[in-house]
């Protein structure tokens, strides 16, 4: 069984291990073990706080087979974005030039800094090891955050920012940072990437540009890859996508990944999920449903098959309430892991 929970030191290992085989481009997960012991500690600080969002707090979840105990992938969520350093992106823009009297008129595309999802939450840190890259395990890395954001609404802000690994080869260059940042830089990707995961941004203001960027003055390689994805990250996208996100004109300020964004309250997982009291016995039911307690500390989240009943109850097997440390009469959050499972 593959099981969700928050991370722990004991994970230290592992998340290196993943951190590593993550490259060049993963901000949020540097392979640096000072850094991600600093990460979990942080973690553990958020899971032991006040049900509150007065500041920001990080959390970690490993996905675990609990067969074998090997730690298949990490994922996490900021509870609020730039509030002890400033958090950047680019705004894509529209700047019009016009002369009634020539009869000229014009449109250029623009790229300017922006600070607009100052406080926002953070899907973040989605990683998942190369050999657990089937059997939904992807849906349940990622989608297993939306059912703890239901249990603690209030921790969260009431929108959510996810941002997307941008386009990159398999050395880790960036087409978007090569044609624009190491202009303005004057260092690799991998190590302004890096420097950004360490949490030092302030050279990303004191060095960017202030006025808009125009993107007709960029080379075609540039143009061509804003707003795109990593071949890689193209499924996480999806997934998000069919959750309820939305590009809504902001790109990262490396590569140029798509940020995108949600209502909460409108994130699918989270508008259909509902709270029962844990029956147990030997569902009938042939769809897959992610199921979670509604722990903090010991939140736990897993796929499992379950009947709805008319009671009120939900129907797990042994095995289920047994890996979510649920009884008889226990509450258990559910819903459909996707619109379409079947």
């Amino acid at each position: 069984m593959m099981l969700i929970r928050p991370i722990a030191k004991k994970d230290i290992d592992a998340l290196h291990t993943m951190a590593k085989n993550a490259g060049v481009g993963f901000t949020s997960l540097p392979a640096n073990i000072e850094l991600l012991k600093e990460k979990i500690t942080a973690a553990e600080v958020a899971f032991n706080s006040a049900d509150n969002n007065e500041a920001n707090q990080s959390y970690l979840f490993v996905l675990e087979d609990t067969e074998t105990n090997n730690i298949a992938g990490v994922c996490g969520i900021e509870s609020a974005l730039g509030l002890d350093s400033p958090w950047y992106n680019y705004r894509l823009g529209t700047l019009v030039h016009a002369s009634p009297s020539l009869k000229v008129y014009g449109q250029s595309k623009t790229l300017s800094l922006s600070n607009d999802h100052t406080g926002y939450s953070e899907l973040c840190t989605l990683f998942l090891s190369q050999d657990y890259r089937h059997s939904k395990n992807g849906s349940l890395l990622s989608k297993s955050r939306f059912m703890f954001m239901a249990s603690f609404p209030n921790r969260f802000h009431q929108r959510a920012i996810a941002e997307m690994r941008g386009v990159s080869d398999a050395e880790g260059n960036s087409p978007f940072w090569n044609g624009l940042g190491a202009h303005f830089f004057s260092m690799p990707f991998a190590q302004a990437d890096y420097l950004s995961g360490l949490g030092n941004k302030s050279f990303i203001a004191e060095l960017m540009p202030k006025l808009p960027i125009y993107i007709d003055l960029l080379s075609p390689s540039v143009q061509e890859v804003i707003g795109k994805v990593h071949e890689n990250t193209l499924p996480a996208l999806k997934m998000l996508e069919n959750e309820g996100f939305q590009n809504l004109g902001y790109v990262d300020i490396f590569d140029g990944g798509p940020t995108i964004e949600a209502d909460v309250r409108h994130i699918r997982a989270i508008n259909q999920n509902k709270v029962y009291s844990v029956k147990i016995g030997q569902p009938s039911s042939t769809v897959i449903d992610l199921v979670s307690n509604t722990e903090c500390l010991g939140y736990r989240c897993t796929l499992a098959k379950a009947d709805r009943l008319a009671s009120g109850e939900l129907l797990i097997d042994a095995k289920t309430a047994a890996a979510l440390n649920l009884q008889v009469g226990d509450q258990i959050r559910a819903v459909p892991l996707s619109s379409t499972t079947s």
